[in-house]
């Protein structure tokens, strides 16, 4: 009965944002509505992924995805009233290949637009989310308190050979080729496949370093000298050149004002959040039904027979 209710009130609330969404968005469909300018405001927190998850109810994302972070950056160089882009950051890393996603489309922002980018660190701003701010950012703000830096990749790997033994479970496997089972967790690596991964790794790293080089316009070598995966505080990465300031959002939301030409703290553009029943459903189902809901109102209003008030 209990789990009767709870469904209802979950679908009854879903309704009832729908509605109340259809009627804000279209009660009045001649009105031009004057956006001023302002500043786009990405907000990069918790682990960075590859990929384009969304959020429903039944499918939470932890994190961010590059796929939502590109269509973000993307939405702001095509809008005019935009004038500027901050990356509100708090996250201690993930994806190498979802940092250089989303590093590319900011280069992309900049190349285009010639609209300033400022990135601001909460908590922590390190590892892939280092990556992403350093790459195209004409200042970068922490706290003193901020951990950042972890310039650096790393390959986790496991050996559960001797837990296998003491179960008494056997593994075997058919392969194709020497390295096909390279990282398979029942054996010890090979010294051969070690050098195999820390190529890769080395590889990935000299990209990670050739970003930050270009993006803090700093030497190359003086950067390895503290690139070697460890986090420095807001105040220790300002001394080595890796932040420009010590501040936190709204001191970096004002200087990115100055640099875009407005006066004081700009108004700004976020991510627009989901109504309820989009979280419920998911945005794609959403924009599905919402749109064959309209094609049914209009079907209905043009069947109708004329009536004659009395």
């Amino acid at each position: 009965m209990l789990k009767k209710l709870f469904i209802s009130a979950i679908l009854l609330i879903a309704v009832l944002s729908f509605v109340v969404s259809l009627l804000k968005g279209n009660n009045n469909p001649e009105k031009t509505v004057s956006i001023p300018d302002r500043v786009a405001v990405i907000n990069i927190q918790g682990p960075i992924m590859s990929g384009d998850g969304e959020d429903t109810l039944f499918d939470q994302t932890t994190g961010v995805t590059s796929g939502s972070v590109m269509r973000q950056i993307r939405d702001a160089a095509k809008d005019d009233t935009v004038k500027a882009l901050v990356l509100r950051i708090d996250s201690g890393g993930g994806s190498a290949t979802a940092a250089e996603e989303i590093s590319r489309e900011l280069l992309r922002f900049k190349e285009e637009t010639k609209k300033p980018i400022v990135s601001t660190m909460g908590d922590m701003g390190a590892s892939a989310a280092y990556w992403i701010a350093a790459c195209a950012s004409d200042k970068i703000y922490a706290n003193s308190t901020t951990l950042t830096g972890s310039i650096g990749v790393y390959m986790p790997y496991m050996n559960t050979e001797e837990l296998f033994k003491k179960i008494g479970i056997s593994t075997g496997k058919i392969k194709s080729g020497t390295f096909k089972d390279i990282m398979s967790t029942d054996r010890a690596m090979t010294p051969e496949e070690k050098a195999i991964l820390q190529r890769i790794v080395n590889e990935i790293y000299e990209d990670f370093i050739a970003t930050v080089a270009a993006g803090r316009k700093m030497d190359a070598g003086k950067l390895r000298s503290f690139a070697d995966g460890r986090i420095y505080t807001g105040a220790q990465a300002k001394n080595i050149g890796l932040v420009d300031e010590i501040g936190n959002y709204y001191d970096a939301l004002e200087a990115t004002g100055k640099l875009a030409g407005f006066d004081g703290i700009p108004p700004i553009k976020e991510k627009e959040q989901k109504q309820p029943w989009e979280i419920l459903l998911g945005a794609e189902i959403a924009k599905i039904i919402k749109v064959q809901f309209f094609e049914q109102v209009l079907g209905d209003l043009q069947g109708a027979s004329p009536r004659v008030a009395r």
